[in-house]
């Protein structure tokens, strides 16, 4: 069976992957790893990406190795470059960023403007040059959705997120894409409140380190 690395810096990211997996990829033995200290660094000290946060990625990227991983797939979106990093470490297998499938989706046939919403404000500065240069990018942070998530208000964290998909659609957004893996819950809000299509992370993940990792195919359509 193939060992796969799941590495969190958010709590609430582990049951949106591991429930993406359970559903699209059963026989993959997952492991979990979570320092929720990550997120919380990155906002409080105002360093950015620095030295000190790379070497703590190639840390957790290490051991996940030493234990037998055949691939990683880390599943928070604010922290990019950190994670190219690893892969260029650990060419012989593959590390996922948590956007890549996704991306590769919402971008296909480049047709008008692309909304991308966060709830983690780091994110909206790390993200966007993932994209292609030539996609039109809208961004959006929901402000106060991760708060309320965090004190499990989560009809309050999805309604922030639509709202945006609703504003970014009157800025003439085609689609919507949620950029963290906590946000997949909202999917189906923002479809209602924008009437755009929405693309989330946690689906096109699994089925991209599927391929990638040598685990055969695995369903199809559009990341969800």
């Amino acid at each position: 069976m193939t060992r796969i690395a799941l590495i969190h810096a958010l709590s609430h990211s582990v049951a949106p992957i591991n429930d993406a997996f359970a559903r699209d990829w059963p026989d993959a033995v997952r492991m979990n790893l979570l320092d929720d200290s990550l997120s919380a660094d990155l906002a409080r000290e105002g360093k950015g990406l620095d030295a000190a946060m790379h070497e703590r990625f190639q840390r957790l990227a290490q051991y996940a190795v030493d234990t037998g991983a055949q691939g990683i797939l880390f599943t928070c979106s604010a922290f990019g470059p950190c994670i190219e990093a690893v892969a260029r470490r650990h060419a012989g297998i593959p590390v996922l960023k948590p956007n890549e499938a996704m991306i590769d989706e919402a971008v296909r046939g480049l047709q008008g403007r692309l909304g991308l919403i966060a709830t983690f404000a780091p994110t909206l500065a790390s993200m966007p040059p993932e994209f292609p240069s030539e996609v039109a990018l809208e961004t959006a942070l929901a402000e106060g959705a991760l708060d309320a998530l965090n004190a499990g208000d989560t009809q309050r964290h999805d309604a922030l997120i639509a709202a945006q998909a609703a504003a970014l659609r009157e800025r003439g957004c085609t689609r919507i894409a949620l950029a963290q893996f906590s946000m997949a819950r909202a999917r189906s809000a923002c479809e209602a409140a924008s009437g755009l299509p929405v693309f989330t992370t946690v689906d096109s993940a699994v089925r991209a380190l599927r391929r990638r990792a040598g685990g055969g195919g695995g369903g199809g359509g559009a990341s969800a």
